[in-house]
């Protein structure tokens, strides 16, 4: 979905409903995956921790992507928004 929602960024002289169909194309496929993966992943994880873990990868991913594709700066602030990311995954699989 990074790529879908933000690899057109670098390519802002494009039609905007060029950009808009490409990006719907490239979702659809990722759709096709992640759909069957919340079913199977249900049979292990709740609803929250499901979107938890998804969360994660698309940050993590997300941030690779605007340091290595979009050319944007890591700051440490963003450093320490993953610390405060980190506490709630702990926070939420955690066995109370």
């Amino acid at each position: 979905m990074t790529f879908a929602w933000y690899g057109h960024l670098r390519f802002r002289s494009l039609p905007l409903l060029l950009v808009i169909l490409a990006s719907w194309g490239i979702a659809f496929f990722e759709y096709c995956f992640q759909v069957p993966a919340n079913r199977i992943g249900y049979n292990c994880y709740n609803a929250v921790q499901l979107k938890t873990i998804q969360e994660v990868i698309t940050l993590t991913v997300f941030a690779f992507f605007s340091v290595l594709y979009l050319k944007e700066q890591f700051r440490w602030n963003y450093l320490i928004g993953f610390v405060f990311i980190i506490l709630a995954v702990f926070f939420i699989f955690k066995k109370w």
